[in-house]
């Protein structure tokens, strides 16, 4: 088994109408990463264009988990992802896409992420994201027609958690995007650790997600590599 994670990540740098500055949240890529990398597995970045993507909230770097992954190894990597169109998803494992504002601009509609998350959950790897990042899962149309998202048990950032963070810079609201394309939605305390599981796919709610979102995909790969075994 090639025990291998990619993460997936956003390009975008600014969103909404008054060019709001944004990126990849820290904790929402430097948590689920370090739980990776603690596990054992190995980890690869790409992103949509390949070019190297912007952090947000940066005022958490000193945070022992952020501080890891930007000393550790794990921000050279990301700086040095690569396209998302140039890599055999194949040999992953597990895809995992972290959230931020900036996958709410490049991340609805790509075809080639829509490709990737499509034959990754068909094929029973783990796929996982956070916060505003379970936005890459709206409109991937399985090999029958239906959304992936129909009767599946997700959470993302809620329509709350928006109503008070950026709701005036986002395209449109997350949870009834969600939704709209029949996910069953698990929404939490607002800012509250929620970690939703159905089958292959792990999703969570927000920034303080993040570390259960890993560790359940990482419960996901143990018990896959021990069915292997059997």
């Amino acid at each position: 088994m090639s025990e291998k994670i990619l993460i997936i990540v956003s390009n975008a740098t600014v969103i909404g109408p008054n060019d709001r500055k944004t990126g990849v949240f820290l904790d929402e890529v430097a948590h689920p990463y370090v739980e990776f990398d603690h596990a054992g597995y190995e980890i690869d970045f790409a992103s949509i264009t390949g070019e190297v993507p912007a952090l947000d909230n940066l005022q958490a770097k000193d945070e022992p988990m952020n501080a890891e992954f930007l000393n550790g190894g794990g921000w050279k990597k990301m700086q040095n992802n690569r396209k998302l169109e140039d890599i055999d998803v194949t040999v992953y494992d597990a895809i995992f896409m972290p959230g931020g504002l900036a996958p709410m601009v490049d991340f609805p509609e790509n075809p080639i992420l829509k490709q990737v998350i499509k034959e990754t959950y068909e094929r029973n790897g783990i796929v996982g994201a956070v916060c505003h990042g379970p936005v890459s899962l709206l409109n991937v149309k399985l090999s029958d027609g239906t959304f992936l998202l129909m009767g599946k048990n997700i959470s993302s950032f809620t329509s709350e958690e928006e109503e008070n963070y950026a709701k005036a810079d986002v395209p449109f609201d997350l949870q009834t995007a969600l939704t709209n394309q029949g996910a069953i939605f698990h929404e939490a305390t607002p800012w509250s650790s929620n970690s939703i599981v159905d089958g292959n796919l792990v999703t969570g709610q927000n920034p303080a997600s993040a570390i259960a979102v890993g560790k359940n995909m990482i419960e996901l790969l143990n018990a896959s590599k021990l069915n292997l075994q059997d």
